[in-house]
């Protein structure tokens, strides 16, 4: 049977601002809840430098790459990752103005990058990026196909994260072109490298806001309340994050998956028509937020 296939233009968006430098951002953006601000707050710390590594892995095939297709599309996912993590960074210092150690996240982050650089094949890496791809274009649908995931969110934040949403969109499957196409990574090594993303995002999901909590002043026992009380959300098997991203997560086991068998989030389109009009990042995830489920 053949499959349908859906692939979004890339559209390389500079020189946007968010606000992130305002100071009438909540300390917690996501409806006045701790636990779920650090969450997010935790994870997009990691987008600077694991960017730059998405980038590395891909371009160590760069000069291999004889589709002129494939080699913009290359070439267009490199400047659009490179202003996710610009604005990513600049996030991360409004987490330092709190009093967050960010750096010692930033720290974490790069030595992990740096090694897997180091002691791993370029397969390997290219394999592991295009798995965790696969993960930020899941996310992009899970944070903004219904409302109930970022309702009470900042529009400033909220917006940051449409942006990087959307673009995970229209390039999520340039990394696995170049892992197929060019670096020839067969299904076990694929899989395999999945395998490794979703242990590692799952441990850091739910190690990294500890932490960050715990630097926010929040004692041990009222961090085990936060977590309790975020339980449901986080892991519940159909609204929690991570019981909807599973079946997501197992698509990708599928002999002959590719990321264009799956369809862009249903209110990409609204978000697109907006910032096109307008040139308004505020503007367009509003209008994708108001066209969620």
């Amino acid at each position: 049977m053949t499959r349908s296939r859906y692939q979004e233009p890339i559209v390389v968006r500079k020189d946007l601002d968010f606000g992130l430098d305002q100071d009438d951002i909540p300390r917690y953006w996501l409806g006045g809840n701790p636990f779920r601000t650090r969450l997010f707050d935790a994870v997009q710390a990691t987008f600077p430098d694991g960017e730059r590594y998405f980038i590395s892995s891909v371009r160590n095939f760069r000069e291999r790459i004889s589709n002129s297709t494939l080699l913009k599309a290359v070439k267009d996912f490199t400047m659009q990752e490179g202003q996710h993590g610009q604005v990513h960074t600049q996030f991360n210092e409004r987490l330092r103005r709190q009093g967050i150690n960010i750096d010692a996240f930033v720290r974490h982050t790069k030595r992990m990058c740096d090694g897997r650089l180091e002691n791993y094949s370029a397969e390997y890496n290219v394999a592991l990026t295009a798995a965790l791809e696969h993960f930020t274009a899941m996310m992009a649908d899970l944070f903004f196909a219904e409302k109930e995931m970022l309702e009470g969110a900042d529009p400033r934040v909220r917006a940051m994260l449409a942006w990087h949403a959307i673009e995970e969109m229209e390039h999520k499957s340039v990394a696995y072109d170049v892992m197929q196409q060019v670096a020839g990574v067969g299904y076990l090594t694929r899989v395999a490298a999945m395998t490794h993303a979703t242990g590692s995002f799952t441990l850091f999901t739910l190690v990294a806001p500890w932490y960050m909590l715990g630097m926010d002043g929040f004692s041990v026992s009222e961090r085990i309340k936060l977590y309790r009380e975020n339980l449901a959300w986080l892991a519940g098997p159909r609204k929690g994050m991570l019981g909807r991203l599973l079946p997501m997560i197992a698509s990708y086991y599928r002999p002959g998956f590719h990321p264009e068998h799956l369809p862009s989030v249903h209110n990409y389109s609204a978000w697109l028509e907006a910032f096109e009009r307008t040139g308004d990042t505020l503007v367009a995830a509003e209008a994708m937020y108001a066209a969620a489920a």
